[in-house]
């Protein structure tokens, strides 16, 4: 919402701003420009944007952390002008006191609602829902990281290459670097979250506590809570609109003129938006979904907003969301799940499951991830020990979940149920996850499962009975399923899905490894939502050697045909040949295939919002690179890198800070327009810092560079000297700009390729790539997928040694490379 430039202009704190602070509040505030817009309509770089907005927030006295500093600001400044408007006649205005009646009415109406939807947790084999609030709840408090791992430095795939088989009494139990706070408190301090984490990591459960906690009075007293499962949302045969939507659950709920109320409460910031599984939403609604959710979240932007996701799947960000990540549950969590699991059944069992964890340090880890510890509790429940890894895990709990089809159920009334062993039932739930999952379905309608089944039935060797009766029992089946074990369910009327999409994952894969079809998945290597089954598949397999090599081989084809692409490579594998280093030089090369990709950002930048919305660089990390331990040589290229950056665009900055013909003095001439003042400024200083971080990199890349590269040091020392001899006195460079400028315009053509040559004799770097949008998005997807292969590798399965490292040899080199490895290892 843009508020009027008169408003904003007469505000007392305005008058406080400098020219540049006052450029980027108007063009935030007053036209509405995101940051990035605000970036390029000024020409400003983000660390200057940055800097403006800090001084911005001070004068008003905003405080905060990131976006929410901005969320605050502007919901101060529509307060403001709110009182300055004359009240009007729109059906959504309302008095103060009015407006807190009406919240404490809907909250009483939709109370019982939200407490069936909310009130329970059932997952897995529980007989019956479980309180999830209460003195008999289940739920435990969750951590939140507010710097989500994928932000930082260190990653998953990191860990696990320093993970040593024989001792792991401390793998991922030490506390991490990030801050952790509780659940409430990060919902508390930011009005719009992103609340992202790994599969079963509790993102539901959270959500569902955050809705009653508000409900029952002791959260958010002045709010509605609305808790939205995004993929039913998604899949409403009416197709409504997010705000529809939430004045249809009102109306259900027996509130008269629900639509009228629900904009009163909405415009009043007085509802407790709660949108669960974005990334179980299928990929054809995603679009309207995300626009949904971002339109619905910028006009009624003075709400609370929450969202739940897969870091993983996240492809999306949404600007003024803030996000943050669950943590996994640290040992003192544990204890208090276990206890408040096994307080249900025996207290004596509570205590026998945490030292049966404690004596086994690889199962306690699996148990910070809290679905994999509602597993362990079933297990538990039945057998009193655990599996020894993840795989083991998972079909050791789906393996008792199926047992009790039988055993607990008594089925015994139809011969096909009697004689379907064990292995049978999981083929049969393989076939259904295989077949629905390659077609997108995460929801499928109980006449196709249905059909599902009775084509597997009917293929049984000992099936001997007419069709029509087969049909009957497949559906006994599926109801079996559903009542017994809970792992297809029924979302809708005749429409069913797996219970959770880790389960139709697992069986996926499961379908895969029995049948040998690893060329099938590896065309899917690209695909993101591929992803976790290609873990699983390696989790699962004996031997899983031939399905890494057949996806080596299928992402070295991605850029085999491509010339400019093949010689990137090859000029990849000889620049990380040429250091001396104790890191492995895949990880060496995709630290300069990141750098390169960094340095091409512009043509990148609507692949990587198009394909995945993930940060390019963590695969170095993954193959044990230390950001915190680089080496100079290594620095120095990063520093030269920034200077040709900053050459590159210094003429562009100094044609824009001379555009409009005012040089330092007119700027500070009142009687000349402001914007064209302000705009002079923030040219003219874009520029002068553009100059300052060139002759600042260059000295600290000489000062980096070995005593030995003299001739190297000598030719940099020359560049910095040219600079300096256009600019007499640092002190008034902003103020001469021009003459430095008049130099800069006769030189810059030789100054910067003189820079470029020395980059490229003396470091191997500064080549001008100039790719295509198409080998953009290529690189792209062959990143990506060298990404998915190295957490396989580095995923706790069965690969050889040998075939280990010879991946990890091979890891980005060209063809030509590999085809010389290859010929090595047959003579």
């Amino acid at each position: 919402m843009s508020l009027p430039k008169d408003f904003l202009t007469q505000l007392k704190q305005y008058s406080e701003l400098s020219n540049r602070e006052k450029a980027v509040f108007l063009e935030i505030f007053g036209n509405g420009k995101s940051r990035v817009q605000v970036a390029q309509v000024l020409n400003i770089s983000n660390s200057n944007l940055n800097s403006f907005l800090t001084g911005v927030y001070k004068k008003f006295s905003i405080c905060g952390s990131g976006l929410v500093k901005e969320s605050r600001l502007r919901e101060y400044l529509e307060k403001r002008y709110s009182q300055q408007k004359p009240s009007g006649s729109s059906t959504a205005d309302i008095a103060e006191d009015d407006i807190d009646a009406l919240v404490q009415e809907i909250r009483e109406k939709i109370k019982r609602s939200i407490k069936e939807k909310c009130g329970t947790m059932r997952v897995l084999d529980m007989d019956q829902p479980i309180e999830l609030t209460g003195e008999r709840g289940i739920y435990t408090n969750v951590n939140i990281l507010e710097k989500t791992t994928k932000r930082r430095r260190v990653k998953i795939g990191q860990l696990l290459q320093k993970f040593d088989r024989e001792d792991f009494d401390h793998f991922g139990l030490h506390e991490p670097s990030e801050k952790r706070v509780p659940g409430l408190k990060a919902v508390q301090h930011h009005n719009k979250l992103m609340v992202l984490g790994k599969p079963g990591a509790g993102k539901t459960t959270f959500l569902k506590y955050l809705a009653m906690h508000c409900i029952e009075g002791q959260f958010l007293t002045n709010r509605v809570p609305v808790f939205i499962i995004l993929k039913d949302f998604a899949q409403d045969p009416k197709q409504l609109d997010i705000l529809q939507y939430i004045t249809q659950q009102l109306f259900i709920c027996g509130i008269q003129n629900s639509s009228v109320k629900t904009e009163q409460l909405l415009r009043q910031g007085k509802v407790l938006v709660l949108l669960d599984g974005l990334d179980e939403v299928r990929e054809e609604d995603t679009k309207r979904i995300l626009w949904q959710t971002r339109n619905i979240s910028e006009q009624f932007h003075t709400n609370q907003f929450v969202i739940t996701c897969r870091i993983a799947a996240q492809k999306y960000t949404f600007e003024q969301f803030t996000e943050v990540e669950v943590a996994d549950f640290d040992e003192e969590q544990i204890a208090i799940f276990a206890h408040n699991w096994f307080r249900l059944i025996c207290q004596v069992k509570a205590e026998r499951f945490i030292e049966k964890l404690q004596a086994n340090k690889r199962i306690f880890e699996l148990a910070t991830n809290p679905l994999l510890l509602t597993l362990l509790c079933l297990v538990f429940e039945e057998n009193e020990d655990f599996p020894a890894n993840r795989s083991e895990l998972y079909k050791e709990g789906l393996d008792i979940l199926l047992k009790k089809w039988d055993s607990k159920w008594n089925i015994e009334r139809n011969q096909v149920y009697k004689n379907l062993s064990l292995d049978c039932k999981e083929d049969l739930l393989s076939e259904i996850a295989f077949t629905t999952f390659e077609q997108k379905d995460y929801f499928f309608k109980q006449k196709t499962v249905e059909a599902y089944i009775a084509k597997f039935i009917s293929n049984l060797q000992d099936a001997n009975l007419e069709t029509q009766v087969w049909e009957v029992d497949s559906e006994d089946v599926l109801k079996s399923i559903e009542a017994q074990h809970g792992l297809l369910v029924e979302r809708a009327k005749g429409i069913y899905s797996f219970s959770h999409l880790t389960f139709q994952e697992y069986f996926c894969a499961r379908k895969i490894v029995a049948t040998l079809a690893y060329k099938d998945l590896v065309h899917h290597i690209n695909e993101k939502r591929w992803q976790e089954v290609f873990l699983l598949a390696v989790g699962i397999m004996e031997e899983p050697d031939n399905l890494v090599l057949l996806m080596k081989q299928k992402i070295d084809k991605l850029t085999a045909s491509d010339e400019k692409l093949q010689h990137f490579l090859e000029w990849l594998d000889c620049k990380s040949s040429s250091f001396e280093s104790f890191y492995k030089p895949a990880a060496i090369r995709a630290l300069y295939f990141e750098m390169t990709l960094d340095s091409e950002q512009n043509k990148l930048d609507n692949t990587i919002e198009g394909d995945s919305g993930n940060s390019l660089y963590d695969l170095d990390n993954a193959l044990g690179w230390d950001s915190e331990d680089t080496l100079d040589d290594i620095e120095i290229d990063w520093l030269l890198n920034e200077v040709l950056t900053n050459s590159l665009v210094l003429s562009d900055d100094l044609a824009n800070a001379f555009f409009q013909g005012l040089d330092a003095t007119d700027i500070l001439d009142e009687t000349i327009d402001k914007s064209s003042r302000g705009q002079a400024l923030l040219d003219r200083d874009n520029a002068w810092c553009d100059i300052a971080d060139i002759d600042d990199f260059l000295g600290k890349a000489i000062d980096l560079a070995s005593s030995f590269e003299s001739e190297f040091k000598t030719a940099l020392q020359l560049l910095i000297d040219k600079l300096n001899e256009a600019i007499p006195e640092w002190k008034n460079l902003f103020e001469e700009l021009e003459g430095f400028g008049e130099w800069w315009d006769k030189n810059s053509q030789a100054w910067t390729e003189q820079l470029i040559a020395l980059m490229i004799e003396h470091r191997n770097i500064g080549h001008n790539w100039q790719f295509s949008y198409r080998q953009a998005k290529l690189l792209q997807q062959y990143y990506n997928s060298n990404k998915l292969l190295v957490n396989c590798l580095n995923s706790d399965c069965n690969i050889s040694d040998k075939i280990r490292q010879e991946i990890e040899h091979n890891l980005l080199l060209p063809i030509s490379k590999l085809k010389m490895e290859n010929n090595k290892e047959i003579s």
